[in-house]
């Protein structure tokens, strides 16, 4: 059996695969909250149980870039180190940062697995990019090397933040009060989300409603929160529908971005869990319309295809999906 895992800030998904029966049907699977355990290798011992010894080798996805086997991740709750892992239990485990699993996934996605919100005129081998906002921002890309898609990480999700209006300008200098960087992570992630509602209320004068406020709170999770209210069908909260305004508008920029940056003529991906709660917007225009919005090289931009994935766990299906293809030594 193969071990597969997605690491992440705030959960950790983790299954076990055959190799005869591929990537699409794990033989056991299992989610589990990050801040429940005191290290990686508990919990995945945990998962494991009296399979453990069946297992021969892993790869596990980690948010943060992977240096000399150690994934430095920002926004994971303890250290995730290749060799410890494999030592402590026991296989040889390979780590991978997150995005790239979830690159490597694409290309074995299928027309079911995508959500077009704009098909250009894509070329069969040209490059393509991956964006994800959840806990955090990922960002990954793909290269044809003449027979197959090569994967690649990436930490764009760190680069600065560059405003496209005057509102967004006044964003970065509100952020710029506080922090001495801000990224597109700052404002287009779940970590984000909470920066631009507080934003909106404290600098832009949005009434903040009793009733949300109250809410906000008692809750274990603001974004959550927020975003719940933003999306409630017929009467949706004004200042909490701001806020998904303006962030549906930044990442439809930052993946704009993207297609220039890699000529991802080959398609830019969306994934992450925000990517999931936010469909109901995604497709209204607002997010295509800042893809689009390139100035002279919006010609250029207009022939990238814009993608959805849709495909539940794509992170935890990348990682199977090079386990599966890549003998560990």
């Amino acid at each position: 059996m193969i071990l597969a895992g997605d690491i992440g800030g705030t959960k950790v998904d983790l299954a076990l695969y055959d190799p005869a029966q591929g990537p699409k049907v794990p033989l056991k699977e299992g989610t589990f909250r990050s801040a429940d355990y005191c290290d990686l290798a508990t919990l995945v011992g945990e998962f494991l149980g009296p399979q453990r010894g069946q297992v021969r080798q892993g790869v596990l996805a980690s948010a943060g870039p992977v240096v000399e086997g150690r994934a430095v991740g920002v926004n994971v709750p303890w250290p995730v180190e290749q060799a410890q892992l494999s030592q402590t239990l026991g296989m040889p485990i390979r780590l991978l940062n997150d995005l790239e699993a979830v690159a490597n996934a694409i290309p074995a996605l299928g027309a079911e697995d995508l959500l077009t919100l704009h098909p250009g005129a894509p070329d069969a081998h040209g490059a393509k990019a991956v964006i994800a906002p959840g806990t955090g921002l990922g960002e990954a890309y793909l290269t044809w090397d003449g027979q197959r898609y090569l994967p690649h990480p990436s930490e764009g999700g760190h680069a600065d933040f560059a405003p496209t209006d005057a509102l967004q300008t006044r964003l970065l200098t509100y952020l710029l009060e506080a922090f001495d960087h801000v990224s597109y992570e700052r404002v287009c992630s779940g970590l984000g989300v909470p920066y631009l509602y507080r934003f909106l209320r404290d600098r832009e004068g949005l009434e903040e409603p009793v009733w949300l406020r109250e809410a906000l709170a008692s809750s274990p999770d603001m974004t959550a929160t927020i975003v719940q209210a933003g999306l409630e069908a017929g009467r949706p909260c004004p200042l909490c529908a701001a806020v998904l305004d303006l962030f549906v508008r930044i990442l439809g920029a930052e993946a704009g971005n993207l297609g220039l940056r890699y000529l991802a003529t080959g398609g830019v991906y969306l994934a992450g869990g925000l990517s999931g709660h936010l469909l109901p917007i995604l497709g209204d225009g607002r997010l295509l319309g800042a893809f689009l919005s390139k100035g002279r090289l919006r010609f250029l931009v207009e022939k990238i295809p814009l993608y959805v994935i849709m495909r539940p766990k794509v992170g935890l299906f990348g990682a199977a999906c090079f386990a599966l293809q890549n003998a560990l030594a």
